[in-house]
């Protein structure tokens, strides 16, 4: 029997990390008709708004449109009542990661993101071999596909070439405490 938390605490929870108010949307579009992505969207900006608002946050976290979401702010800037819907967006992105609804057509982009992150992890800054290679194996790991693990690999050598692929790799920050301690806090802030 899997324990499951009232709507209402689950919307509160999303607005105290999007430092927002739901409620406050009257459902003007004005989000939805600024938003650049809007045609990659499988739903609206202010129709994620309006699922949040009801209550249904898994249903909203498990569309592809908060990952097609490109946090350029445009929703947010746009909105007559101050509504933050890219935080909210951002909130349900981390939401899909925590109750596993991703959308199966969004698997290799959080496989990329998790990858880049856990390369600033290690090293306080990118490492694109590392990363790559990280996400190569995540990405083939999650579906079995060899073709799509070699998908890239003819762009290397020409991208090393144009110098635009380093494989001298930078030494790692000084202070990797630091940036994982700002990963902890981070963490810590989405779990309240």
């Amino acid at each position: 029997m899997s324990h499951s938390v009232p709507k209402n605490q689950e919307i509160a929870r999303i607005e105290t990390l999007a430092h927002t108010k739901v409620a406050d949307c009257y459902q003007c579009g004005k989000c939805s008709a600024g938003c650049p992505m809007v045609e990659k969207m499988d739903v609206l900006p202010s129709t994620l708004i309006r699922l949040v608002q009801y209550g249904d946050i898994e249903k909203a976290a498990s569309t592809t449109a908060v990952w097609q979401c490109v946090s350029c702010l445009t929703c947010s800037t746009r909105c007559p009542k101050s509504v933050n819907i890219a935080g909210v967006i951002d909130v349900l992105k981390q939401v899909s990661l925590e109750k596993k609804c991703v959308h199966p057509k969004i698997k290799r982009v959080v496989a990329f993101q998790k990858s880049f992150l856990n390369t600033i992890y290690r090293n306080g800054r990118t490492n694109e071999l590392e990363m790559v290679a990280e996400y190569k194996i995540r990405g083939f790991l999650g579906d079995l596909n060899p073709l799509l693990a070699l998908k890239d690999a003819d762009l290397g050598l020409p991208m090393f070439l144009r110098g635009k692929l380093h494989i001298k790799v930078g030494a790692p920050v000084k202070n990797k405490a630091l940036v994982r301690r700002i990963f902890a806090k981070c963490t810590e802030t989405v779990r309240k």
